[in-house]
């Protein structure tokens, strides 16, 4: 048992080790948290949504931006699409599952903002379908995925596909990508910037 949590680990440490030697995907996480700052100096909020697991990260991400992350700072404004009850089942009754964010983004995204679309996959239809709302009202969009990146890698203004097909080694690094954009975002904000 001892060797296979060694292994389980060592995956999870491979699957990062692939991000730090792809170039390409480094720069694009470096322009996703620019992206961030840019939209919340500009008076504007991030949206995140996912399904499941993704739902927690989207969850997990907004409340270091509204909480804190590293230090005390004041709130950043953040909405994870997962956490309304009477909105999701409300949407899911009226209009079907593949709404639920969408109705969302409609709702609440404003021009400027920014929506980061968590899936492993990258084909969660509704998160697929909040894009296209997203992108109907200027909202930034952001696709935090795997594997090939699915439909969403092609639909988003930025896609940070983890260079895996392990669903539990995706998730671990949206995480760890999570982290960092939070880390930046509140040190560039409230910190005096990064080194």
């Amino acid at each position: 048992m001892k060797q296979y949590i060694y292994h389980q680990i060592a995956d999870s440490v491979a699957a990062k080790q692939a991000i730090l030697d792809s170039e390409p995907l480094l720069d694009v996480i470096e322009s996703v948290a620019k992206a961030c700052v840019t939209v919340y100096r500009n008076g504007k909020k991030t949206m995140l949504a996912g399904n499941g697991g993704s739902a927690a990260d989207a969850q997990h991400i907004a409340a270091e931006l509204v909480g804190r992350y590293g230090f005390d700072r004041p709130s950043i404004p953040s909405l994870a699409l997962t956490t309304d009850t009477s909105n999701l089942t409300a949407i899911g009754n009226d209009y079907g599952y593949d709404k639920v964010f969408s109705r969302q983004v409609e709702g609440m995204g404003q021009e400027g903002d920014l929506f980061i679309g968590i899936s492993t996959s990258g084909n969660s239809k509704n998160i697929i379908n909040a894009f296209e709302s997203a992108k109907e009202r200027g909202i930034i969009t952001v696709a935090l995925t795997g594997r090939d990146g699915g439909k969403m890698a092609a639909m988003a203004d930025y896609a940070i596909i983890i260079p895996s097909n392990a669903t539990p080694r995706i998730q671990e690094s949206h995480i760890l990508i999570g982290h960092i954009l939070c880390d930046i975002i509140e040190k560039e904000l409230f910190g005096g910037g990064v080194a």
